[in-house]
């Protein structure tokens, strides 16, 4: 999924500096001009959608927004750190998401009859640095959308938490909330019998959007209907679930494809397994020869892994497991034949053996690599007392990416390094009740996973964010796992770090027109 964020002020400086400040070289001249590499603003505006978190009565939502400080001690009051703004005076800086208008059925039919209320505030960020939190109780907290500007929104990210402790949505369900986007990739949905799995679409914009769904199975394209042309209202929200959407067997793995005709929207999919338990699936990773699926936690007694190629090729690929240790090959698969246009699972029985995990999925054939998109099915205990998470494929981190609402305890930090040794500077922020930030460089071993579990804020009150920014080496791929256990239940949930893309690269205009000294 493409989540480029574009500052739209660093654009027009850009286009500023380039129609209004250019000198052509003079007649005669023989010097060439010299070309001056692309500069790296900070963004000045980013977007985001959540979606609504759960109807249950009985669940509890903690919303947390954060925004992390800016490197290289840059004064953010002089118009440094994402603010740029004329004669001393910094660009205002805001981060505010609001309720969405209304959520609708895929019908259109307002839910309920009526607008969704309003939480008791919006999760508001006032200065980079301290995260901020504001809990809901019960369905009445809406899907929201919203943006941060000025020195705010960089890396700005919002982080929502939901616990439902009984009914058919038991479970910990975490979503980092998405930048809205045209394409999304859902492996490992289903439209079984025993899951209910909703895809929502939410607009933050102020005029409608029109999205389509694709559902694939083992065989192919499952024939569907009213999966076209689906409106989605300006500013609201619509769950559409996926057993509806065809008349044909259900399907234990099914992979959705959400596109848009018009307008954007940010897609997430709500999975409640009747047996298992409950979380957020979020879009894996543009498809892409090699795809990396971090944080398998230590004691997963359940590990099911989906993938798809949207391509013309079929794809073989290797399965390997980065341990602590070193890249192996498990035992219980070694390859996976995904054929073209079909969605493809196999179970990984034993796979971590007591110890964070991560899959590395890569071209059997370096020769014939083709793109493939996978997530992972995680189930943690046994029994009755079971919980489920879902790990999509990530992309590398290339500048910076945050995770927020960590806790003291339950929270655990998986590094995986490939093609390379490297190093990553991982900050704990301060906490949002108080405590101090606390910043640690981790070096990962080529072919490995770290883990930590203990980078917490000292003096830490309330939950932090983890904020992990490449120093040298290869490239990374990170996960956090929060595990908060109830009534004997191992609830958790795993959320990927994607970068934040805090910072849009500014052609100089010299470099384009070239313009002399």
């Amino acid at each position: 999924m493409k989540r480029t964020t574009l500052s739209l002020i660093a654009g027009a400086t850009a286009l500023a500096a380039v129609t209004g400040f250019a000198s052509l070289t003079a007649p005669g001249s023989t010097a060439a001009p010299q070309a001056k590499a692309p500069t790296r603003l900070p963004v000045e505006r980013a977007g985001l959608a959540c979606p609504v978190p759960s109807t249950s009565e009985v669940a509890e939502t903690l919303y947390t927004s954060y925004t992390p400080l800016s490197g290289g001690g840059t004064d953010a009051a002089k118009g440094g750190a994402g603010g740029s703004g004329t004669a001393g005076k910094p660009a205002p800086a805001t981060a505010q998401l609001r309720p969405a208008a209304s959520t609708t059925t895929s019908g259109g039919a307002t839910q309920g009859g009526k607008k969704a209320k309003a939480p008791k505030a919006p999760a508001t960020v006032t200065a980079p640095g301290k995260p901020v939190t504001v809990e809901v109780n019960g369905p009445a907290a809406p899907a929201l959308t919203g943006a941060a500007t000025g020195t705010l929104a960089p890396g700005w990210t919002v982080q929502q938490t939901t616990v439902v402790p009984a009914g058919g949505a038991r479970g910990l369900l975490g979503l980092s909330c998405g930048a809205p986007d045209t394409d999304f990739w859902f492996p490992a949905a289903s439209t079984a019998k025993e899951r209910q799995d909703y895809v929502h679409l939410t607009n933050p914009d102020d005029t409608a959007a029109v999205a389509d769904i694709e559902l694939y199975g083992p065989e192919g394209v499952l024939k569907s209907q009213f999966t076209e042309g689906i409106p989605v209202p300006a500013r609201s929200t619509v769950p559409v679930l996926l057993s509806t959407l065809t008349g044909e067997a259900p399907q234990q793995s099914v992979t959705v494809h959400v596109t848009t005709r018009s307008g954007r929207v940010g897609a997430a999919i709500a999975s409640a397994d009747e047996k298992l338990g409950s979380d957020w699936l979020a879009a894996s990773a543009d498809p892409a020869g090699t795809a990396v699926l971090p944080g398998i936690p230590a004691d997963a007694t359940s590990v099911r892994l989906v993938a798809f190629v949207p391509g013309e090729d079929d794809a073989d690929l290797k399965i390997q497991l980065v341990s602590r240790n070193g890249t192996i090959v498990p035992a219980s698969a070694r390859s996976l034949h995904v054929k073209s246009g079909m969605t493809a699972a196999i179970e990984l029985p034993d796979l971590t053996r007591g110890e964070v995990g991560s899959l590395m999925l890569s071209p059997s054939d370096p020769k014939k690599a083709a793109p493939v998109v996978a997530a992972l099915r995680v189930v943690r205990g046994k029994g009755d007392d079971t919980e489920v998470a879902f790990v999509p494929a990530t992309g590398a981190i290339s500048a910076r990416a945050t995770v927020a609402d960590n806790r003291a305890k339950g929270t655990t930090l998986a590094l995986t390094a490939v093609g390379a040794a490297a190093q990553v500077k991982v900050t704990a922020s301060a906490g949002s009740g108080g405590g101090t930030p606390v910043t640690k460089t981790v070096t990962v071993k080529e072919g490995t996973t770290t883990a930590l579990t203990d980078l917490v804020p000292e003096g830490l009150k309330g939950s932090y964010a983890l904020t992990v920014e490449p120093v040298s080496g290869g490239k990374v791929y990170a996960s956090r796992t929060l595990a908060v256990p109830l009534d004997g239940t191992p609830m958790f949930t795993v959320q990927t770090f994607v970068d934040d893309r805090g910072t849009v690269e500014v052609p100089s205009a010299r470099q384009d027109l070239g313009v002399l000294d």
